[in-house]
Order: structure tokens, then C-alpha cells, then sequence
């Protein structure tokens, strides 16, 4: 078994999709040129079902749409999936800006003629990628008009004034998207109806722990249950609408730590990580309250590394 592969047995993931996403690496390599696109994923994911889930999906050629809270994984599972079926990246995020234009290509003039500089959906459909669609509940519908015909059965890009190219097979797209930020939207149905659907469920205790001990292997067990522990208790909060997601950040949570292992003060550094992220004043108190709980002012870093 490939490297890249142990850790699926190690999670106890069916050992029948391990199998076929080894001889789906080994039927499709990749081109030369993007093997600089092949990245390890900076966390493992975490999350047998899931990643069952996921994976039979893209084994018999289906493109995801991750959905979910804040802080559930969504990005961290699509680049791990990239990584498991050793495929090439290419991130596109959407924006009130982004265009058809923007994925598939716009004229340039190169060697005194006019050629197409091909966009991330050009490239990734060509050179058999896995897209990252990352907040596709953002795109305007001249963008999302160009992922109907390149999402269903046809698996073809038209592009006007050029020859359409055919998706590698190899190619697939994996989207995700947060309910309530500013400038999202309802997904048309004809969009939806493109992807097989997983609703990721919130970090649980256990994975939330390998994560922090993924990144920082030498914390302290009491250090890692006070961390742990206010990233839960900002989770039940923002779940209940106590207060905004805004706190709720496993990456300031993380950054914090790293923060400490450079010399900051615990307390110190979860203020930048987790509390300043609350903009709001009284819910800024709320989160401050719960810091305290958790974080004594007094903690050192010998108290958590």
C-alpha cells in the first residue's frame, strides 16, 4: 500500500475503496509539469463515514458538494481526497467577481497572435485535476452557467471561438460552501442535481484532539483539554446563536498554539487567535469569559509544551 494510503487503514476505511484508489492512481498518472500540484495535505482528515462517503463517490465519477458549518473540515477534506487519488489542485474561489472568463480563459496576445491563457476549470478539466470549488454558493450565474456542461454527463467545456475539449477522466470537482456569509445564495437545483451531496457534521472531541496533536505533538494533556475544550464550548455557543461564528476559528486556535511555542503567554496569545476575532463588544465579553475558564492568565508556555 502506498503511503499516501496508510493512514485510510489506520481510520479503518473500507479496505475495498483503499484498493481502487490505489489502481485509480496507478491507471491515471499524472502529467508532467503539474507534479508540483500534487501537495500532502497540512492535516490528515479525520472521519471514517466521511471519508467512505467521499471517496465512493469520486470512485465512480460523481463531483461533491461539501456543505456545513464553520470550522468542519470542508477544505481540509477536499485536499486530502486530491492527496489520496494523487491528482493535481487547482483552487478556485468564488467571488462577486468571478466570471466565466475567470475559470475557463480569456484572449491574450503571445508570439504576435492572439492565444487563450486557460483559466484553473480549463486546466484542471485538461490535465485531470481535482477542482476545489471553494464557496461556489458565491458564484454569479455567468459563472455557474460555465459548470453545468463541464459537472454533468457530457463532462465537456465549449469554449467560444475554440475547439471544446472532452474532461480527462481522472477529472473531478469538489465544492464547498457556508450557509450565512455575506454575498452567499441558494444554489440553483440544475447545479445541485451536478454533485453528490455531504453534509459535514460538526468536530467532534476526538478528532478535534488529533488535530491539535497532528500539528503539536509535544503539548501537554491538560493544555490540550483546556484548548480543546474552549473550541467545543465556542462550537455549543455558535450552534445555539449565543454568539457569531466569528470566534469560532480552529485555525486562530491553532495559530495560538504556534504563538506559544514561540514564547507568547497562553492567555496572550488566545486573544489574538480566538477573542479579537469577535469585533462585537459584548459578544467579544462573552468569548473573553470563556477564554477565562478554560485559559488562566497565569498559564506559562512549560504549561503547555
Amino acid at each position: 500500500m502506498q503511503e499516501e494510503l496508510k493512514f485510510l487503514s489506520e481510520q479503518g476505511v473500507d479496505n475495498l475503496l483503499i484498493v481502487k484508489a490505489e489502481a485509480f492512481r496507478k491507471e491515471y498518472p499524472v502529467q508532467e509539469g503539474v507534479q508540483n500540484r500534487v501537495v500532502p495535505p497540512p492535516i490528515p482528515f479525520y472521519g471514517r463515514e466521511i471519508l467512505e462517503m467521499a471517496m465512493a463517490a469520486l470512485l465512480q465519477g460523481s463531483n461533491l458538494l461539501l456543505s456545513g458549518a464553520k470550522a468542519t473540515g470542508k477544505n481540509i477534506l477536499a485536499e486530502n481526497l486530491a492527496w489520496i487519488f494523487g491528482r493535481p489542485v487547482y483552487n478556485i474561489s468564488f467571488n462577486v467577481n468571478t466570471d466565466s472568463s475567470s475559470l475557463i480563459g480569456t484572449d491574450t496576445f503571445q508570439d504576435n497572435e492572439v492565444q487563450l491563457r486557460k483559466g484553473s476549470v480549463y486546466r484542471c478539466a485538461e490535465e485531470g485535476g481535482f477542482g476545489i470549488l471553494d464557496e461556489i454558493n458565491m458564484a454569479k450565474n455567468d459563472a455557474a452557467s460555465v459548470l453545468h456542461a463541464t459537472l454533468d454527463h457530457r463532462r465537456i467545456i465549449d469554449v467560444p471561438g475554440y475547439e471544446k475539449i472532452d474532461l480527462h477522466p481522472a477529472a473531478r470537482f469538489i465544492g464547498t460552501m457556508n450557509y450565512g456569509y455575506a454575498g452567499t445564495k441558494e444554489l440553483n437545483e440544475a447545479l445541485v442535481s451536478r454533485f453528490l451531496v455531504i453534509d459535514m457534521p460538526a468536530l467532534t472531541e476526538e478528532n478535534l484532539c488529533r488535530v491539535i496533536r497532528h500539528d503539536y505533538p509535544d503539548i501537554q494533556d491538560e493544555a490540550l483539554e483546556a484548548f480543546s475544550g474552549l473550541f467545543l464550548d465556542l462550537q455549543v455557543k455558535a450552534q445555539n446563536s449565543e454568539i457569531s461564528t466569528k470566534a469560532m476559528d480552529l485555525r486562530g486556535l491553532l495559530a495560538a498554539l504556534g504563538a506559544v511555542r514561540t514564547g507568547l503567554r497562553p492567555w496572550q496569545a488566545v486573544q489574538m487567535g480566538i477573542t479579537n476575532k469577535a469585533f462585537d463588544i459584548f459578544e467579544r465579553e462573552i468569548v473573553a469569559d470563556m477564554v477565562m475558564t478554560r485559559i488562566p492568565e497565569e498559564w506559562t508556555k512549560e504549561q503547555v509544551f
